[in-house]
């Protein structure tokens, strides 16, 4: 097992590419048909991985680097779309827990969003490294908010979805990722936090320039896990 102190994964090229370009000492390997490169940034071990759009390929990818790199702590970084007023393109949302939106067993007298095995709705981040990248956001002059970030398997782009996770989760940003590669992690007992910048406002009119705005967006929380593990300890 390669030990390392970091892990890294976002969904897609565009959310870890620049990251992997200033590594040092780089290894790769295919582990599950995902490319994971390993080596060192700012002196630490981490291993970043593009692990494809979804909660099932995330699940996969988190494990797997797991089991294989045994890390400190795995963050999830990329791009999602805002949930909040507050929180503009480029922005950063920050979680301080996360849920999978379309998780649905109500029929059954479950709560919306409920966990079966784990019975929980919101799965807690790690406070010491929700710190963490708040302090680096923050150095960075970035605006940064706190909140539930909502995960599912569908891209949300109506004003009654948007609507409805607000009004059941409280949530603050939306993507296809984080709960699932959160939801490994806590049954793991692993540190992890999820780290998005703003592409769109989850919602018809603003995915014209989703493109542009999508680059933006990753190139901010790029900066963001660079500066964070520049800090890290």
């Amino acid at each position: 097992m390669n030990k390392v102190d970091i892990g890294i994964i976002g969904a897609m090229k565009i959310e870890v590419e620049a990251i992997q370009a200033v590594m040092e000492d780089k290894k790769e390997r295919i582990i599950s048909g995902i490319l994971f490169i390993s080596g060192k940034l700012y002196g630490k071990d981490i291993v970043v991985a593009e692990c494809g759009i979804g909660k099932v390929f995330a699940a996969i990818c988190a494990e797997a680097m797991i089991l294989t790199y045994n890390p400190d702590v795995i963050i999830n970084t990329g791009v999602a779309g805002g949930l909040s007023p507050k929180l503009k393109i480029g922005d950063i949302a920050v979680s301080t827990s996360v849920v999978q939106h379309d998780m649905d067993t109500s029929p059954l007298g479950d709560p919306l969003g409920l966990l079966s095995g784990i019975n929980i709705v919101n799965i807690p981040t790690d406070d010491k490294t929700r710190e963490s990248i708040v302090k680096a956001v923050e150095e960075l002059g970035i605006n940064c908010v706190q909140g539930v970030i909502a995960s599912g398997d569908q891209f949300v782009n109506s004003a009654d979805k948007k609507q409805m996770i607000v009004d059941t989760f409280d949530g603050i940003a939306c993507e296809m990722e984080g709960a699932s590669i959160s939801h490994v992690c806590y049954v793991n007992k692993l540190p992890c936090c999820v780290v998005r910048s703003i592409s769109d406002g989850a919602d018809d009119d603003s995915h014209m320039d989703y493109p542009e705005f999508c680059k933006l967006a990753a190139k901010n929380s790029t900066a963001v896990i660079k500066a964070f593990v520049q800090q890290y300890k």
